[in-house]
């Protein structure tokens, strides 16, 4: 009899913090099917290994995956790619940039635990202020360059294509349209090479700059609307997050908008911000340069000079 290799196509990865964002992500991978072994980590073990028993009951209606639960970060040893949920949430009236401190902190205790039961790992931060702990968590783990980054803006950028999707009434999967920079109050649209199928947005009856403006608005305020209405956002970041371990584990070379640190981008270093990624097994692949008019320019320059305040 043949003998299988079981970790051929075994695909291990961990959350860290089962909040309402690495709850509802668990439960996104539990329907995707891509994650074959699952490790959810908490501080609370009881609270993570309920999560666990919860979606273990599900496991007769889904594809097969290893569900683990604990509070010992030495569980994620071998795993591809590690998910960054925890830390202190943003409550009504606060901004990303108010969970600062707390995180920070956070992260100091809980990087170089996670570093050391997985060195080869890839770490996706989704904890907020995003590109302030993409930054630190780069620092403090030490990885090679591509293998730490943060979530950044995809979900601003999958708000603005819904918005404007709205407005031209197409999917908003054919909406080319992107926001850059902070994710938070100085993310920006890139409306100057903005199109559907080379056709730019401008062109399209009724989209005007005041509607281009409105659609954006809606974007910048929506994680707040949410947050007021509902008392968290998670289901569309999780299904964000899906999508970036599918491109990790298919080596999809696909792009999206996620914070890396900037090397020489229109002249910036030093600082983590959203700009275009190519995304594979191995990480960020490679950094797009894309044209920028000089409003754009300039409110990059405001989201560099925004998070740099911070580091």
């Amino acid at each position: 009899m043949a003998h299988t290799n079981k970790t051929t196509c075994a695909f291990k990865v961990s959350i860290i913090g089962c909040g309402s964002v690495g709850a509802t992500t668990a439960y996104a991978y539990l329907l995707s099917g891509t994650v074959t072994e699952l490790t959810i980590i908490d501080m609370d073990k009881k609270r993570a290994q309920g999560l666990m028993l919860d979606l273990e009951h599900a496991l007769p209606f889904t594809p097969n995956m290893q569900i683990t639960a604990s509070d010992d970060f030495a569980e994620v040893a071998g795993s591809k790619l590690i998910v960054i949920t925890a830390g202190k949430r943003q409550e009504k009236g606060e901004t990303r940039l108010d969970l600062v401190k707390a995180n920070k902190e956070i992260f100091k205790n809980i990087i170089p635990k996670i570093a050391k039961a997985a060195p080869d790992a890839i770490l996706l931060i989704v904890s907020n202020p995003v590109d302030i702990l993409t930054y630190h968590a780069i620092k403090l783990s030490k990885f090679p360059a591509g293998r730490v980054f943060g979530s950044g803006t995809l979900l601003d950028s999958s708000r603005l294509q819904f918005h404007i999707s709205k407005k031209i009434r197409l999917h908003p999967n054919s909406i080319d349209a992107y926001v850059l920079g902070e994710h938070g109050d100085t993310s920006f649209p890139v409306y100057s090479s903005a199109n559907v199928l080379g056709k730019p947005l401008k062109d399209f009856e009724g989209f005007s700059q005041k509607e281009a403006e409105k659609c954006y608005e809606e974007t910048r305020k929506a994680a707040y609307r949410i947050i007021n209405d509902q008392g968290y956002t998670c289901y569309s970041i999780a299904t964000a997050i899906r999508e970036i371990t599918d491109a990790i584990f298919q080596d999809q070379h696909k792009v999206f908008p996620l914070s890396v640190p900037l090397k020489d981008y229109y002249g910036y270093n030093d600082v983590c911000l959203s700009v275009p990624c190519v995304l594979g097994q191995n990480g960020i692949e490679k950094i797009i340069k894309v044209p920028l008019n000089a409003k754009e320019k300039s409110n990059l320059g405001k989201s560099v000079k925004t998070i740099k305040q911070f580091l």
